[in-house]
Order: C-alpha cells, then sequence, then structure tokens
C-alpha cells in the first residue's frame, strides 16, 4: 500500500493528473461555451493573439496582408463575444492600427496605408458587431445556440404533428408544405386516439401569416390545442381555442381551423369548423367527391362563437380530405376553382388507393405556391 502511495505522488504522477484535469475543466468550459452558459475569455484571448499577429504580417509583407484585414477578428467577434468583452477586442485593433500607421512608409507601401477609407471600414465593422453583440445579449442567446434552438423548435412542431396509430383497416397521412421552402409553417396539425382509443380526434389549423412570421404563433398554439384536444369534449374544443386566443391579445392573432372527431368502430364522424375550407369526402359507391361544410366563424375574433358541427359516415373505400386554404386558393385562383383542380389530381388515386398521395398532390395542385399549404388524408380501407 505504501510503495502505490509513493508511486501516486511521484513528479510525473502529479503532473499527469494536473494535466488530466486541466483537459477536462477546459474541455467543459468549451462545452458550456458552446451552450451559450459559459465565459467567452477562450474566444477573447484567441482574438486578441490574433489581432498583433496580423498588424504583425501587414508590417512583414503589406503587400500580402492589408490593413483591412483586421476586420476579420472583429467580425467574429461580433459573433462570439459578449459586449463588454468586444471593446476589449475593439481597444487592441485600435492600436495595432495606430502601429500600422506610424510603421508603415507612405512612400514604398502606398497600396498598403492606413487611410482613412481603412479606418471607415474597421470602424463600420465594429459597429455592426457590436450591434449584433448587444442584440444577442438582450435575447439572451447566442449565435452558436440559435441555430440549435431554430432546430429544437421546428422538431417539436414536427412531433405534435404525428398523426397517432390507426387500427387495421384504416390509412391516414399527412404532407405539409410551408411557404418559399421554410422550415417553420402556420400551418399545423394535433391530433390523439380518445374515448379509450376507439375515437380518432385530429385539428387541422392555418395561422395567420405564412413561413417563418407565423412560425412561433404555430408552436404555441400547437402546444395549446394539444394540451386541450381529449381533455375537453369535442363540441367544447373550438370554443375553448376561440377563447385562447383572444386571451393572447396578439395584433394578427386569428386562425382558421377544422376538427375532426371520427369513430373508428362505426365510421361516423363530425366535422367542427373554424371559417375553414370546407372537407371533402370521396363516396367509393359513387366515386364522386362531396363537400362537407360546418358554420363557424374564425378563432381569436370574437367571444361567444358557436360552432355547429357537420355529421357523416366513412364506408369502406371511402377517402375524407382536410386541408388548407394555401392549397386551392391563390392571388389568381379562388377557392371553388382550387377545389376543382384538387378533386381532379385526386380522382387519379381512386383505383389504385391514396396511399403515399397526400406529398403527390401538394406537388401536383400548389407546387409553385407562396403559401403555407397542408393535406390531412383519412381512408377507410375496402
Amino acid at each position: 500500500m505504501a510503495r502505490r502511495r509513493a508511486q501516486a505522488d511521484t513528479f510525473t504522477a502529479r503532473m499527469k493528473m494536473r494535466l488530466h484535469r486541466a483537459r477536462i475543466g477546459l474541455r467543459r468550459s468549451g462545452v458550456d461555451y458552446f451552450r451559450g452558459n459559459g465565459s467567452d475569455w477562450v474566444a477573447l484571448v484567441g482574438l486578441l493573439i490574433t489581432v498583433p499577429v496580423i498588424a504583425f504580417a501587414t508590417l512583414i509583407s503589406p503587400v500580402w496582408y492589408s490593413p483591412t484585414a483586421l476586420v476579420l477578428p472583429i467580425v467574429a467577434g461580433g459573433l462570439l463575444l459578449r459586449p463588454a468583452s468586444l471593446l476589449g477586442l475593439y481597444a487592441a485593433a485600435a492600436t495595432a492600427l495606430v502601429v500600422e500607421s506610424v510603421s508603415l512608409d507612405p512612400g514604398a507601401h502606398g497600396a498598403a496605408q492606413v487611410t482613412p477609407g481603412t479606418v471607415l471600414v474597421v470602424a463600420a465593422c465594429s459597429f455592426f458587431g457590436l450591434l449584433i453583440a448587444q442584440f444577442r445579449s438582450r435575447v439572451g442567446v447566442p449565435w452558436r445556440r440559435g441555430g440549435t434552438m431554430l432546430f429544437d423548435l421546428r422538431e417539436r412542431i414536427r412531433v405534435q404533428s404525428k398523426l397517432p396509430e390507426l387500427p387495421d383497416g384504416w390509412h391516414r397521412e399527412m404532407a405539409l408544405r410551408p411557404a418559399g421552402g421554410q422550415s417553420f409553417s402556420g400551418d399545423f396539425v394535433v391530433a390523439a386516439r380518445t374515448n379509450g382509443g376507439r375515437t380518432l380526434e385530429v385539428v387541422l389549423t392555418d395561422v395567420s401569416g405564412k413561413g417563418m412570421d407565423a412560425g412561433s404563433r404555430a408552436l404555441l398554439l400547437s402546444g395549446a390545442f394539444g394540451g386541450l384536444l381529449g381533455s375537453l369534449p369535442p363540441h367544447a374544443f373550438l370554443p375553448a381555442a376561440n377563447g385562447y386566443l383572444l386571451r393572447q391579445d396578439w395584433d394578427e392573432g386569428f386562425a382558421t381551423s377544422i376538427h375532426l372527431v371520427l369513430d373508428l368502430e362505426s365510421g361516423d364522424y363530425e366535422l367542427f369548423s373554424a371559417g375553414h375550407p370546407p372537407g371533402l369526402q370521396l363516396s367509393a359507391g359513387s366515386g364522386r367527391w362531396e363537400e362537407k361544410t360546418a358554420e363557424g366563424p374564425l378563432l381569436g375574433v370574437y367571444d361567444g362563437a358557436q360552432f355547429d358541427p357537420i355529421k357523416g359516415t366513412l364506408r369502406p373505400g371511402d377517402v375524407l380530405m382536410l386541408f388548407t386554404d394555401g392549397l386551392v386558393e391563390t392571388s389568381d385562383r379562388d377557392i371553388t376553382e382550387g377545389i376543382d383542380r384538387l378533386t381532379g389530381e385526386a380522382d387519379r388515386y381512386v383505383t389504385g388507393g391514396f396511399h403515399g398521395a397526400a406529398w403527390h398532390l401538394i406537388e401536383a395542385v400548389a407546387k409553385d405556391v407562396n403559401d403555407d399549404r397542408a393535406l390531412l388524408l383519412v381512408c377507410r380501407d375496402v
């Protein structure tokens, strides 16, 4: 035991232990920094080292290294550092400019001189870097975490919009296409199986606005609507959702929504609508599409609104299609024409089945439309 303790107490062992602790501490500092929780001293030290290196390179070879190269650590500092640390970096860059202006010979290196234009370029980059750093400081989210947060938000919306599995004899699928190819959409769906799994409830909502502008409100509403769905009787869902929007007091706070309540044993369903485009039902017997239009005002417009359902039944071979207005309505095409085009394209899938049809229908009907588009299909197999 004494020999082991002596071996562990040697100079080499102590140095290895200190090196290990230093490596662990540096790694933890790096992890905290890139999470936005740690100090920015590592980045500050690194950028402060680059300033004299750039200044020295400019003095040695001004033809290859211009004095304006000092904007590189300044731009990086605007992305990495806090405002207080950024001012220290700016002081170092200003000192380097003074040294360069005194040391460079105007006659020999006229093209590499520190001119008033050089000072203006460096000062402008410093100003905008400081604005970016102050904005990040107010928000409390460093740039290295901003992309991760947006990714997390997008994934939360995707998970909340996942449709539950249905029993044998039923098929469901959802396709969503945000405006402009963005990752965020003002259209979303929440769904759940209630009543012991016998009932499928689906709510398709279109928030005012589109793309990134409506994405944050869509995330908030999808969470709230997901909490309400299944916690209230079906006839009470839209009134509760309407009251929730009114309490938000948004400047642009209205939304349209359609609520499907489907009995998976009998095929009977109810559709509740809040200013939403009608649903479309394909009857396998006649091969025709029928509009299912329920009455109800927009969500978030006035209190005490009533939402009257329309009832129907999905028989074997029938299809129910729900969608948002971006799929059927554009500035040069009214909703009636859009619905006719949608049903015409949907007729192509009647004989072969609608499995995988939702995405292709959006591609065929509204591929280049600059609006959020969503399509939900619920099919009862033959």
